[in-house]
């Protein structure tokens, strides 16, 4: 049976990297060399300075591309397309995810700093394509990422989400904070939890929190 707290979600919003595949994959591990090659090259600084930007600018403006368009003014579908060339073998498909995702009632959306040709391929090599109503990535934010309050409105806006009747999954904790002001359901999905108000509950186990909800 549903869980009574949830029996209002209408709609699902889903996080994709380390939210629907464990952490240990370390994909992003992939992502991150890339960046650095990549603001190496088009900056002409030397790999510590690469990586000194892109921590900063993951920092202080919630993604490295946030960082790197006030800046420097690049081109982030250039930035995006290079640095999602990854090898997405190491993630191993999850059946159980699949079948607790697709019995949840409403629509199951994804929401992603990723952009949404990148979530396409991970949902792939999960086994989690078709089964989400809509994917949404930064462009569709006007490439303002999480945990930016006016990123959520923009694609919150496309999506017709009611805040009221939606639950958020999300690893970044920061990333909780405006959904919980908008009034969704908040869950941390991570393997340590992270105390803080705007967060309503967490697990390091996404199959087996959804599983309270099958019927």
């Amino acid at each position: 049976m549903l869980a009574p707290e949830f029996s209002h979600i209408r709609t699902w919003v889903f996080d994709l990297d380390n939210t629907l595949y464990p952490p240990e994959t370390r994909l992003f591990d992939q992502i991150e060399v890339r960046m650095t090659r990549w603001v190496m090259r088009e900056l002409s600084v030397d790999a510590a300075e690469a990586n000194r930007l892109r921590k900063v600018y993951w920092h202080e403006h919630g993604t490295t591309l946030a960082g790197l368009m006030t800046n420097h003014g690049i081109d982030p579908e250039a930035f995006m397309t290079d640095v999602h060339d990854i090898d997405f073998t190491v993630i191993a498909p999850d059946p159980d995810l699949r079948k607790r995702i697709d019995m949840l009632p409403g629509r199951k959306i994804i929401y992603t700093n990723g952009s949404a040709p990148y979530a396409g391929d991970v949902l792939e090599a999960r086994g989690l394509e078709n089964l989400f109503d809509a994917i949404y990535g930064v462009e569709h934010a006007g490439y303002r990422p999480k945990p930016e309050r006016a990123a959520f409105d923009r694609v919150f806006a496309i999506e017709g989400l009611a805040p009221d009747a939606a639950a958020m999954f999300e690893d970044e904790p920061r990333n909780l904070e405006a959904p919980k002001a908008l009034g969704l359901k908040t869950i941390h999905v991570a393997p340590a939890p992270a105390p803080a108000d705007y967060i309503d509950h967490h697990t390091d186990d996404l199959s087996g929190f959804l599983a309270q909800f099958s019927p």
